[in-house]
């Protein structure tokens, strides 16, 4: 039987004020850093995979078959780079990080938005997988649209440069993945 998790506090301040996290699970998806091709965002996605969940942490998961849409926030661990300005995919001029969606942040968290299609004891299958696989999840929290989905969010110019994403072609999306890479 697996050892059950004290949920007392998992997280916590080092002494140096450093917080310490505990991963709940991992990632098992097709995607790995030499993948051709890496979705930009989860809703570009139709890619399948797991997340197990670990043993310790599986109590935590009822319920979450009540759910169509899981937020996923993990930890890009294998990004190295970390910048406080950079010039964003498509764009010309440079922003802070935190006005992008850049991966090379200062904590390297993730979060994507994915949808649950069975669970199996400790195992979520999903789709619409953007995160490498071997990735460490620190969470998860069920979408719940009226909730999450804000109305009245002004960022037209992310939302038209989201759809030319979309529409593009094979070549053009692995020019620009591949031009991410080397940023």
């Amino acid at each position: 039987m697996a050892k059950k998790i004290k949920a007392d506090r998992l997280d916590y301040p080092s002494e140096d004020g450093k917080i310490i996290l505990t991963p709940v699970g991992i990632i098992h998806s097709p995607l790995s850093e030499d993948s051709e091709e890496v979705p930009f965002q989860s809703f570009t996605s139709d890619i399948e995979g797991d997340i197990e969940i670990f043993k310790g942490f599986e109590e935590g998961l009822e319920g979450i078959e009540g759910f169509s849409h899981l937020f996923v926030i993990f930890y890009m661990h294998k990004w190295k780079k970390t910048k406080l300005r950079t010039v964003p995919l498509m764009e010309d001029e440079e922003r802070g990080i935190f006005g992008t969606r850049s991966p090379s942040r200062p904590n390297h968290l993730g979060a994507s938005t994915v949808r649950l299609l069975s669970r199996k004891g400790n195992i979520l299958h999903v789709k619409g997988l953007d995160i490498f696989d071997g990735t460490p999840v620190l969470d998860i929290k069920p979408y719940v649209p009226k909730v999450d989905l804000v109305q009245g969010v002004d960022n037209e110019w992310l939302i038209k440069k989201l759809d030319r994403i979309n529409k593009m072609g094979k070549d053009e999306s692995q020019k620009v993945q591949k031009s991410l890479r080397e940023d």
